[in-house]
């Protein structure tokens, strides 16, 4: 089986662990705490992953508005300690050609920046791990982006470099679409899309430019020959943005327990997905049955805007989803920290963390309603015998230590 080289970033990764964890750490001799309400409420909580922008763009919502059904506002991030988000980014394929990605990329990043525009006194844009704390200690929600997609970029690394530039400090290499330089895991078995065995040798290039620029490279929902070809080509930490373990999940977007292995041996973090089709295998089979029907109920919706000369609005689509899972019914929370736990087992607590893909999902399992229900993590897992200090490095001290390693690596100006 494949394995990844010993990277030459791997030192700095470690060294910069200190640093990162040094307003969380718990002194040597000092007795940790072990109230969840204040483990949670005293750490840098940092979800890589919510669909929040299409809301900011389509629906002309504002992240300080009230949630009106969604999973994510400032208010619930606040009751929930969440202290930074990573919005993605996210074009939908089907709507939106592929020459087309960019404009839909940009307005999506502009949608975002607005909103730190119109809300400075509550609202930070980060793009440093620096940043991420300073926002924290002053009391501001943190705002980063990530691209969810390859085919963002137009096959173009000067796009690549503009959206660093605006910005973007992740990006997932493909979305459910294999593109024209990597496999996804959505389309592995269609044999009626063209495939290329993982990366090409532009695909290689992007993860060495992600490298160079100090982006992150994310590999949720990649194809599993695509991850080992990421494995072999990148020189520093990746991350899993939103996957969850195929172990306890019978699911291709997730992760098995060699993959998780592997982004272990790499220095990176693999963060937990909460869609209940990727957490509960029961619930993810009785989705799957509804499949027919589903894309039925999305293909009538689908003709009736095209007839009007319009992309499908996110929201539209997502109501179907979400009435389709209302029939199915929530999937239990422990599904959820069994994942954690699992991956926690695999991997090592140092590299694991939280990808909730809120906003992006039809519904969260039970007991998750928005971003305020974040703590009961925290306390469902030091239920189970975590420490306050493994608790600090899961909730947001993992991703700050990749995000610095990456940041550390690039190529100096």
């Amino acid at each position: 089986m494949t394995r990844s080289p010993m990277f030459a970033a791997t030192s700095t990764l470690f060294l910069l662990s200190a640093s990162f964890m040094h307003a969380q750490a718990t002194p040597t001799g000092k007795k940790q705490m072990t109230d969840p309400a204040k483990v949670h409420a005293s750490a840098i909580v940092i979800d890589t992953h919510a669909d929040t922008p299409q809301r900011f763009v389509d629906e002309h919502w504002n992240f300080t508005d009230p949630l009106n059904g969604g999973m994510l506002n400032y208010d619930s991030a606040r009751k929930g300690n969440l202290g930074a988000q990573f919005f993605s980014i996210w074009v939908d394929p089907g709507q939106y050609p592929a020459n087309a990605s960019a404009r839909r990329t940009l307005e999506l990043i502009d949608g975002t920046l607005e909103q730190v525009r119109k809300a400075p006194d509550k609202l930070q844009l980060c793009t440093t791990p620096d940043q991420i704390i300073a926002a924290h200690k002053s009391g501001k929600f943190a705002v980063l982006m990530g691209i969810e997609g390859g085919h963002s970029i137009e096959n173009s690394l000067g796009l690549l470099r503009n959206y660093y530039r605006l910005g973007v400090r992740y990006m997932t290499l493909t979305w459910s679409n294999t593109n024209d330089w990597a496999d996804s895991s959505g389309d592995i078995d269609d044999a009626t899309v063209k495939h290329h065995n993982g990366l090409t040798p532009f695909g290689k290039d992007v993860v060495r430019e992600m490298n160079r620029i100090g982006m992150m490279v994310d590999i949720s929902h990649v194809s599993d020959k695509t991850f080992w070809d990421v494995i072999e080509t990148t020189k520093v930490p990746v991350i899993a943005s939103h996957s969850s373990a195929r172990a306890l999940t019978n699911a291709q977007r997730n992760m098995t327990d060699d993959m998780i292995r592997a982004v272990a041996k790499n220095g990176g973090v693999v963060m937990v997905n909460f869609f209940p089709a990727f957490i509960d295998e029961q619930w993810r089979q009785a989705w799957n049955a509804q499949k027919p029907d589903r894309q039925k109920a999305q293909d009538a919706l689908e003709a009736e805007y095209k007839a009007k000369g319009l992309p499908v609005p996110y929201a539209a689509s997502d109501k179907i989803d979400r009435e389709f899972a209302a029939k199915i019914g929530r999937a239990p929370f422990n599904s959820l920290i069994d994942h954690f736990d699992h991956i926690i087992k695999i991997a090592g607590i140092d590299h694991v963390g939280i990808g909730t893909d809120f906003d992006g999902i039809p519904v969260p399992p039970d007991g998750i309603d928005s971003a305020a229900d974040l703590p009961k993590i925290t306390t469902a897992l030091m239920g189970r015998g975590y420490s306050a200090d493994d608790m600090k490095k899961l909730l947001g001290d993992n991703l700050l230590r990749v995000f610095g390693a990456v940041q550390a690596a690039a190529e100096k100006p």
